[in-house]
């Protein structure tokens, strides 16, 4: 296996990715890049990481580098709530993919937080997007010398990573540019133009000055960093203003600017928009989990805290959601509309979207539980991505992991993943049938897996009908 990290061919550019500077030659591609600025979480230490500000790489695995070889080729968008994450992190090693698949793997750097989210006066929209662009255009005019075919592109991504898909899929500067998308664990999250402006010059504000190219440039990235730092814990109480975006503690998500992202990707995908590309999509059954274990709250909900999720969340109000899971306990109802409205119901309207413009779609869901907390994470959101690379041990790994050794099913359901995910690269069938809404039949990811009707019956009539519109400004009081 060759591991490779090479230029992306565009650098940092407050108007948006731009080619590469001239003259700077051939490069040693042998180490990773530097990462974007980023809070730092579960993405590990700032010592651990190579430091600098030529921020926009690829990485790149194959087989063998023969440009006659014309494998197919997967491109990975990591996730991270558009404000953390990179692609040189050890849980992203494509080693195994790309050897267990015989295909290319490039895996890429983009701009996040305020660099590439939020919404600044004299810069484009969607500046992390636009770099997810100008990375899959380096892939169509380089990778053959990679021995990557490409015209047999797929891009898949998890989380940030699956919305930046999902966009993509909308965004005319992409088209042609990948034939197949993976989106695993679609955030609902997308803003409109009122709530971004709005949250930008609340970012802008904890540095005292204006969410402008003007009064922002002169600021060192770490303090943009920072910035977005002190403003994500006053988030929950600002849901008078910003709503279902308040309680997220992410002033970050690609904004629906009517250029970049003209609309949302459900409202593109149904109107025909990519329907020529072969799409999967699917999420994690206990999705929310992660986020109530890292706030210290996991099956510690109770009836107030479930009553404003339900009352702020659930289309039909919280008696619906009552109705539909009678006796479930509190904690239970918030972590499911919890789940519903972030992922889960995003990722499987954006497959049912995608088929009523006449697409193909195929759906999965993942139900095995992960080990850590003697399995009360259950299937938590981000198990898929240590179970797709085979990185037990690294980052999201050993938080869901809890440092243990694989169990052979652990290993059995990874290789699993993997044959499905290349082989839907290499071939658009991944193994089980497509989803259509007569029969509704995913895959159920679990220690067996099985062909089945989607096992989220009752959440999926709950939101039967419900639109993804861009998150609005619902209030503009002081």
């Amino acid at each position: 296996m060759l591991c490779l990290a090479s230029p992306a061919g565009v650098v940092r550019d407050t108007r948006g990715p731009s080619r590469d500077r001239p003259g700077t030659g051939i490069r040693d591609a042998y180490a990773f890049g530097p990462p974007p600025p980023q809070d730092l979480g579960i993405a590990g230490p700032a010592g651990a990481l190579p430091q600098g500000d030529d921020w926009l790489t690829v990485n790149v695995w194959t087989p063998e580098p023969d440009p006659a070889a014309h494998r197919p080729v997967m491109v990975w968008i990591h996730g991270g709530a558009y404000k953390l994450g990179h692609s040189g992190s050890p849980g992203y090693d494509a080693r195994r993919i790309a050897a267990d698949g015989d295909l290319v793997v490039v895996t890429l750097n983009y701009r996040l937080g305020m660099e590439g989210f939020a919404h600044i006066e004299g810069a484009p929209a969607n500046r992390g997007l636009l770099d997810q662009v100008a990375a899959l255009e380096w892939v169509r005019d380089n990778i053959a010398a990679f021995g990557g075919d490409p015209g047999r592109v797929t891009v898949f991504g998890e989380s940030a990573g699956a919305g930046s898909v999902a966009s993509l899929l909308a965004m005319p500067s992409a088209a042609g540019l990948f034939g197949r998308a993976i989106a695993q664990s679609v955030p609902g999250t997308f803003f409109s133009p009122e709530l971004a402006v709005d949250l930008s010059t609340a970012l802008a504000a904890e540095a005292g000055l204006r969410p402008t190219v003007a009064d922002l440039g002169a600021l060192a990235p770490e303090q943009l960093v920072k910035a977005g730092q002190a403003l994500a814990p006053k988030m929950p109480g600002r849901v008078d203003r910003w709503g279902q975006a308040a309680p997220t503690v992410t002033p970050y998500a690609p904004v629906v600017d009517g250029e970049v992202l003209p609309v949302t990707p459900w409202r593109a995908l149904a109107a025909g928009a990519s329907r020529d590309v072969d799409l999967m999509a699917g999420h994690n059954r206990d999705e929310n989990r992660l986020f109530s274990m890292m706030a210290g709250k996991l099956g510690g909900i109770g009836e107030e805290r479930a009553r404003a999720a339900l009352r702020l969340y659930a289309p039909g109000g919280e008696a619906a959601y009552r109705a539909a899971f009678p006796g479930a306990s509190a904690n239970d109802l918030y972590e499911r509309v919890q789940t519903d409205w972030l992922f889960g119901m995003p990722s499987l309207h954006l497959a049912e979207a995608h088929l009523a413009g006449g697409g193909r779609a195929h759906v999965y869901e993942l139900t095995w539980p992960a080990p850590a907390d003697g399995g009360a994470l259950g299937a938590c959101h981000a198990l898929d991505v240590p179970l797709l690379f085979g990185t037990f041990g690294a980052d999201l790994g050993l938080l869901v992991f809890a440092g243990a050794e694989p169990s052979p099913e652990a290993l059995a359901l990874s290789s699993r993943f993997r044959s499905s995910w290349t082989a839907f690269a290499r071939t658009g069938d991944p193994g089980w049938p497509e989803y259509d809404t007569e029969r509704r039949l995913v895959q159920v990811l679990d220690a067996e897996p099985v062909v089945a009707p989607y096992p989220e019956e009752a959440s999926r009539r709950l939101w039967e009908g419900y639109e993804f519109t861009p998150l609005p400004l619902v209030g503009r009081g002081a």
